[in-house]
């Protein structure tokens, strides 16, 4: 029964069945076909599932991000980074690199990244003798860092499986997310300066300094988010819903560009995003249990006692595999499967929770830049008209550099765990 399950699973992938419903269907055929699990076992564990404090932090980031790009508040973040760096060999890509970085400390949502800083500078960069390949390739690989720097969405759902402390993990993901960003940075000015690419003229300190204050209230959102949880004074849940208030109310009063009007179609627009997300994390709790069925955890770990004798190896496998789920698979129902599985695992080979984390999330990360699934990509090439197949190719270079510091920071853990235990030693 297992294998027709298995291949049932490819059959509904394959023919483009949402991975969400195909989650779902399996999981209930599976159960049906299981004499001592009664069909009711289905509703039970999606609803368990979604009953999680927690798990409240994913429509709120969500929502933080949507009012931000409906608030204009990202065209003022690209404002302030044009004015950092736009004067560099390539600054409008070093531009794009940038304010990914600062959207990714406000909202735990890549593709809302991609959409927001997509849509204003793919065209921009277009404008200025850059070709749609570069402008493509940046956009999307540079939004992944919004799922590694925190708030991270991804983490939120790791923590709420391994019990893991969503504040060391938010920690953690600072530096990485930092290095694929300045890495990043580093190869567009080696081929901004071969391809001789423009740069701006240098902001005057005036207009710097006032862009800097209009930019504060945004750049604040970030420091009460990842403030709240070091200190203790909210959760992660509770920093997602004090982000939402802050960034509605200096949306509405401070810059002024956001109407009460505007309310009603940024809700609809975060409960439909949420909604794919959310349930296809229910739908994922019910195939747990048929998983359970079938002792799935059990016969990998048998797996890797057998075969893999070596902490590097398990981790060199662990990232192939979620490499792998990670092109037709969104994270949350990856990590839903598939952490269970090998935690305990990599609990043997002493590997930390947390650092555990940190490679499954980068790892996924790099799903969102690989077709068929890469929501980013695809945003980015339908922003920049362009195919997916010559989209694909402009993002390679950047995909590798995100492995690349993966892979450094997968062996070489204190990298990221340093500044984290400087900060609040008690999470770790």
């Amino acid at each position: 029964m297992g294998f027709i399950l298995v291949g049932l699973f490819i059959l509904l992938m394959f023919i483009g069945v949402p991975i969400a419903f195909v989650i779902g269907i399996v999981a209930l055929l599976g159960i049906m076909n299981i004499e001592y699990i009664p069909e009711l076992t289905v509703p039970m564990k999606m609803l368990n599932g979604l009953n999680s404090f927690v798990l409240l932090a994913v429509p709120l980031f969500i929502l933080v991000a949507n009012l931000m790009n409906s608030g204009k508040i990202s065209e003022k973040l690209i404002e302030l980074a044009l004015a950092m760096v736009g004067w560099i060999r390539g600054g409008l890509a070093h531009a794009n690199i940038l304010v990914s970085m600062m959207f990714a400390g406000v909202s735990g949502a890549s593709q809302a990244d991609t959409a927001g800083v997509g849509k204003i500078l793919i065209p921009s960069m277009k404008k200025n003798g850059y070709d749609k390949e570069t402008a493509v390739g940046i956009t999307s690989a540079s939004s992944t860092v919004g799922v590694v720097i925190p708030p991270s969405i991804p983490m939120i759902i790791f923590a709420g499986l391994t019990n893991a402390s969503v504040g060391a993990l938010f920690l953690v993901g600072i530096v990485p997310g930092v290095l694929v960003g300045l890495a990043m940075m580093i190869f567009v000015y080696i081929i901004a300066v071969k391809r001789n690419y423009r740069k701006q003229d240098r902001t005057e300190l005036n207009k710097f300094l006032k862009l800097l204050g209009e930019s504060i209230p945004a750049l604040i959102t970030p420091i009460i988010i990842i403030g709240g949880i070091i200190t203790g004074f909210f959760t992660a849940t509770e920093s997602a819903a004090v982000a939402t208030v802050y960034t509605l109310l200096i949306s509405m009063f401070f810059y002024k560009t956001l109407k009460i009007r505007d309310l009603p179609k940024i809700l609809f627009d975060t409960l439909a995003l949420s909604s794919l997300s959310l349930f296809a994390l229910a739908a994922a709790s019910a195939l747990g249990e048929l998983m359970s069925f079938y002792q799935l955890g059990l016969r990998a770990q048998e797996f890797f006692v057998d075969y893999v004798d070596a902490k590097w190896l398990f981790i060199i496998i662990i990232i192939l595999f979620f490499l792998f789920i990670g092109t037709f698979m969104d994270a949350i129902p990856a990590m839903i499967l598939f952490v269970p599985v090998i935690l305990p695992t990599a609990l043997q080979f002493g590997i930390d929770p947390i650092h555990l984390g940190l490679i499954v999330v980068m790892t996924l990360a790099v799903g969102l830049i690989t077709p068929p699934y890469g929501l980013c990509l695809l945003l980015a090439a339908k922003i920049g008209d362009m195919s997916i197949e010559r989209s694909f190719k402009a993002v390679i270079p950047y995909m590798i550099i995100i492995l690349v510091v993966l892979l450094f920071i997968a062996f070489f853990p204190d990298v990221a765990f340093y500044v984290p235990e400087l900060l609040n030693p008690d999470l770790f």
